[in-house]
This record gives structure tokens, C-alpha cells and sequence, in this order.
């Protein structure tokens, strides 16, 4: 039987951690064609934020909470460059800085930063946020080749889900699932129900796969820490599915709050030339919707499963996957919690 990493075998501050997201990592946040001008609210790692546009057209994700008394500056003015608090005037420019307090121009405030900013990236319809308890600058968003190479074309899908984001991790780095969950599905009823698995490090993670078998079914999953967390996985397809090879997905997942969970697919193919405008033509005629049915029978399984699962499973090897990541970000949550402990210090390992 695999070891797990029981979530009561870590401090209740890494619990914490790692409930609501690692900090020091970039997370997807919203697509970026549901942005208005805004402003509006939306919630991530269990905080409140306000999301706008500038007048430039510029994205701008806050803290929800306008310094003087805490009103939510989703219900704000848009004026331009600026959100205008209703309750009292406050006027806080895009990176949080306090221009004006109307009621009391000579107030220590003005000129402040008064309300923290998450810096963000845009890139392949998603806008991007740094979640970290510094204030130092971020280190670039470093996304899986698959979504960075212009020998791929990717789409979007997005989705909430009610469930904690942990088990949507573990539902991608789980191959063996495929083959019985997904049976019935036009991709994914070939193969065996039984396999044995390996692990082979990458330099931003390791692959989980099977050792006798490959490309019938879902065969493998990529663990990818780099900035930024996502599992990598591929699907055979028939030739009925059109040029391109496997159908890949590339997988994140962002936590709402404790309970529920912001999930990014991006499925792709290897495709180029005329091959791009077939895939492109199938994906939205024929395949979006054959895939989100595989989706929503991941859905059903995971917004089902009791919030307390992990406290009472049986494990054995093809759980190997899943369990190296939980023992991984257990790891990373506990070091971040002494680490909070000990600021500007380095938390021993």
C-alpha cells in the first residue's frame, strides 16, 4: 500500500496553506474574456478581490476592502485610472496607492498604499495572478511548453466546481481512472484495466505512467511545479478525431476557497498549417462538447466525494502519483508555515 500524507499529519498553519494554495506560486484566475471594465468581485484562496479594467484597458485584481473603513470596492466608482469608494470618496489607484481621501485631504493615508495588489499576467485567454505573503517582485509565469510553443493550438475551457481543489489534483494525476470512469467515453474505451506504473523525474517534475502500456489510453499524467502547478496529460485519439495526434490537456486549478475550486483545462494538439484549421473546426463542432462529458462525470465523482475522503483511504500503487504530489505540497505548506515564522528568514527543509 502507497504511504499518503493524511492531512492530520501536518501543523493546522500548513493546513491552512495548504487548503487555500501554496504561496510564491502564479494561479489562474479568470478568463480573460469575463472581464469588465468592472469593477466586480470575485474570490480566490479564500480571500475577497475586486477585479477592473482601466480606462486603457489595463487588468487589475485588489484586495476588496477600501482602507477607511473596509467597504467593498467592488460597489466603487469607476473613474478611469482610479476605483471612488461610495461610502466615503476614498479614491485608490490600480496599484493600491490612496490618491485622495476627500473627507480628510491631509490624512497620513493619501499617498500610501493602502490596499494590497496582486501582480498578473495575461496569456492564451487567461489572465494570471502571484499569490505570495512578500512583496517582492515575482519571478515570470513559466507555463508548460505545450501552452508557450506556437506548435500548439490551445483552448480554454474554464469551470467552477464545488469540491477542494486537492481532490481535482489528484482526480489528473490519476491515469487509472480513465479506463473505468471514462469507458463509455469515444476516446478513452481502449486498454487495459490493469497496469503497472513508473515515475521518471523532469526537470519541473516527474511523470506518473504506465510501464505496459502506451498512447491507448489515458497513459500517463506530468506533474509540472514551476511557478506555477498543473498536471500534463494525453489522450489517444481516432483517426476520426482529426490531424494532430493525441489530445492533450494541460490542467490548473486554483483554489476558490476551502471547498471550492476554479479549474483550468487548456486541450491542445501538435497541429500546423491546414492541420491547425481542421483541429480547429472539429474541436468546435464535434469534440468541445464529447470532452465535456468526461468532465462532467470527473465532476460527479468529485463534488461527491466527502470533504474528509483522504482521512480514510486504502491506497496501493496506481496511486503512486497522486501521492508523491500530496507529499510534495504537505512538504512545501510545512515549510511555508515556518517560514512565517521566521520572516526574512530561510525555513530549514
Amino acid at each position: 500500500m502507497a504511504a499518503a500524507t493524511p492531512r492530520h499529519r501536518i501543523s493546522p498553519e500548513a493546513q491552512n496553506i495548504l487548503d487555500t494554495g501554496l504561496r510564491e506560486r502564479w494561479y489562474g484566475i479568470i478568463p480573460l474574456d469575463l472581464i469588465g471594465d468592472g469593477p466586480a468581485r470575485l474570490t480566490r484562496w479564500g480571500r475577497q478581490l475586486v477585479i477592473w479594467r482601466d480606462s486603457d484597458g489595463g487588468v487589475h485584481l485588489l484586495d476588496d476592502r477600501c482602507p477607511h473603513r473596509g467597504a467593498p470596492l467592488s460597489i466603487a466608482r469607476h473613474d478611469g485610472d482610479r476605483l471612488t469608494c461610495v461610502y466615503h470618496g476614498a479614491q485608490i489607484l490600480a496599484d493600491g496607492t490612496v490618491a485622495a481621501l476627500p473627507g480628510e485631504p491631509d490624512s497620513d493615508l493619501v499617498g500610501a498604499c493602502g490596499v494590497h495588489r496582486y501582480p498578473t499576467q495575461e496569456h492564451r485567454g487567461c489572465l494570471y495572478a502571484w499569490l505570495s505573503d512578500s512583496d517582492a517582485p515575482p519571478p515570470p509565469l513559466t507555463l508548460p511548453e505545450r501552452l508557450t510553443s506556437d506548435d500548439y493550438e490551445a483552448f480554454l475551457a474554464h469551470t467552477e466546481w464545488r469540491c477542494p481543489y486537492r481532490f481535482l489534483v489528484d482526480n489528473n494525476m490519476d491515469p487509472m481512472h480513465g479506463a473505468f470512469l471514462h469507458a463509455t467515453s469515444h476516446s478513452m474505451a481502449e486498454g487495459s484495466k490493469e497496469a503497472q506504473f513508473g515515475l521518471r523525474e523532469t526537470d519541473s517534475g516527474f511523470v506518473f505512467e504506465k510501464t505496459n502500456q502506451k498512447d491507448l489510453n489515458f497513459d500517463w499524467s506530468e506533474w509540472y511545479d514551476n511557478t506555477i502547478q498543473a498536471v500534463c496529460l494525453e489522450i489517444p485519439y481516432p483517426d476520426t478525431g482529426g490531424p494532430g495526434g493525441n489530445f492533450g490537456i494541460v490542467f490548473h486549478v486554483t483554489p476558490i476557497d476551502e471547498t471550492t475550486s476554479a479549474c483550468f483545462f487548456w486541450r491542445h494538439r501538435k497541429v500546423s498549417g491546414w492541420q491547425r484549421d481542421v483541429w480547429k473546426f472539429l474541436y468546435r463542432n464535434r469534440l468541445e462538447a464529447r470532452h465535456w462529458h468526461v468532465l462532467e462525470q470527473d465532476r460527479l465523482v468529485s463534488e461527491t466525494i466527502a470533504a474528509n475522503a483522504d482521512d480514510q483511504e486504502y491506497l496501493y500503487s496506481h496511486d503512486l502519483g497522486l501521492t508523491r504530489v500530496r507529499t510534495l505540497m504537505a512538504r512545501e505548506a510545512e515549510k511555508q508555515a515556518r517560514a512565517a515564522h521566521q520572516p526574512g528568514q530561510q525555513a530549514a527543509e
